[in-house]
């Protein structure tokens, strides 16, 4: 699986959010810069994450993802 990949998908599927895959093979970090994902607790925003990517991670093309959530400024200033 290719990080563009995962990138594009999630993109798709998280309206208004960004979305910078780090990673190869079936291991990725993602960032993900969302103010409306940021507004919910750290366990719903994963919840949010992994319901669209459930699939890959069952079949085996994804083993092991970390996720890092940016409001929009947060991501602007880091960068």
């Amino acid at each position: 699986m290719q990080p563009a990949e995962v990138k594009k998908f999630l993109e798709e599927q998280l309206l208004n959010s960004q979305v910078e895959v780090e990673g190869e093979g079936c291991n990725f970090q993602l960032n993900i810069i969302s103010d409306e994902l940021c507004a919910l607790s750290p366990v719903k925003r994963q919840q949010q994450i992994y319901s669209h990517l459930n699939p890959w991670i069952a079949d085996g093309r994804i083993h092991a993802i970390t996720m890092k959530f940016y409001t929009r400024s947060d991501w602007a200033e880091r960068n």
